[in-house]
């Protein structure tokens, strides 16, 4: 990585127990039920993606930075239960999808298949250019991670304990991954904690 490319960022909006979704998430209901108060903090949006900038000042920060990435990678069950984001996660940036095996139809809009890690990550790098990459997905993180393709991880703690659903770190195998935390925003109801991946001895 050159020293004028972005980094590739976790955003992931997480419960207290460590939950990203409730339980019985799917098509439809991508958060689970009781899922959506992970998103609280952001504004009741529509199909703009811009529409859900939250009002709060700290909030708002953080969402203009997500919204500035230049590329997406995500996994292929959170871009599926998001119903492929029409094609167009935000501002036409282009949306790389891991997968194990790709679909016989396209993917919609300016999303495209992937299925090497690597190789994902690279084009998303190449595409977002001196932006930053916004990654999507436990499976997705956890598969950069393991290749030492993340960089950061950004959590957006919700203080509400969800007791079940889909955690963010499950099934990692064993071994240990440092972080350093390099920022902590308080925002309305939510804290976001950003991380740097230090290194891995997986």
């Amino acid at each position: 990585m050159t020293e004028t490319a972005g980094k590739v960022r976790l955003y992931m909006s997480i419960s207290v127990d460590g939950f990203i979704t409730g339980p019985d998430d799917g098509p439809g209901q991508g958060l689970g039920v009781d899922g959506e108060r992970l998103h609280a903090w952001l504004s009741d949006g529509g199909v703009d993606p811009a529409s859900y900038r939250p009002a709060a000042d700290v909030d708002a920060e953080v969402f203009d930075e997500l919204m500035a990435t230049g590329a997406v990678v995500t996994g292929r069950r959170t871009f599926e239960h998001a119903g492929g984001w029409a094609g167009d996660h935000h501002d036409g940036v282009p949306v790389f999808v891991l997968t194990r095996s790709v679909p016989d139809g396209p993917a919609p809009g300016h999303a495209r298949y992937v299925t090497d890690v690597r190789s994902g990550v690279a084009q998303a790098r190449a595409a977002a250019g001196d932006r930053d990459v916004m990654m999507h997905g436990a499976s997705a993180a956890q598969a950069c991670l393991a290749a030492g393709q993340l960089d950061e991880i950004e959590l957006h703690v919700v203080p509400v304990l969800l007791g079940g659903g889909r955690r963010l770190f499950d099934g990692l195998p064993p071994g240990r991954v440092e972080l350093e935390l390099v920022r902590s925003l308080e925002g309305a109801g939510v804290l976001h904690l950003r991380y740097r991946v230090v290194g891995s001895d997986r």
